[in-house]
């Protein structure tokens, strides 16, 4: 399993697509094997899920990530769980040992004054998020 977390200053970024960074952690039986952190490429419309997936990510915990956004990780085989607060290690820890708590995603998309229209083409994220 390789897990990316959405990452600000060493912890769980409220917004997936506009972290500065992810920290990615390969996990095999149950240990952490690896772990990195990249710099989130220039946000592009519907381009994280084919850069995540071609770097082996199998799941992703962050603070909040638009609907759609999260459709486009679900149909390509990558579950995205939402509403993870804290150090990115606790939320590493936490989901290895299935003691993880998600919830509702902390971007609201459209409130605010934080809103995101993205057009996708086909094969693309599907739409708006």
């Amino acid at each position: 399993m390789k897990i990316a977390v959405s990452t600000d200053a060493g912890n769980v970024a409220a917004h997936f697509g506009h972290c500065p960074k992810f920290t990615l952690v390969e996990v095999e039986e149950g240990r952490i094997k690896n772990q990195v952190e990249v710099t989130n490429p220039a946000h592009q419309p519907c381009s994280l899920p084919r850069y995540l997936q071609e770097m082996g990510v199998t799941h992703i915990l962050t603070g909040g990530m638009g609907e759609k956004a999260k459709e486009a990780f679900q149909r390509i085989g990558i579950t995205a769980i939402t509403g993870v607060k804290g150090a990115v290690a606790d939320a590493v820890t936490d989901y290895i040992a299935g003691k993880l708590v998600g919830g509702p995603s902390l971007c609201k998309h459209g409130t605010g004054g934080h809103t995101h229209h993205h057009r996708c083409g086909s094969g693309g994220c599907g739409g708006r998020h």
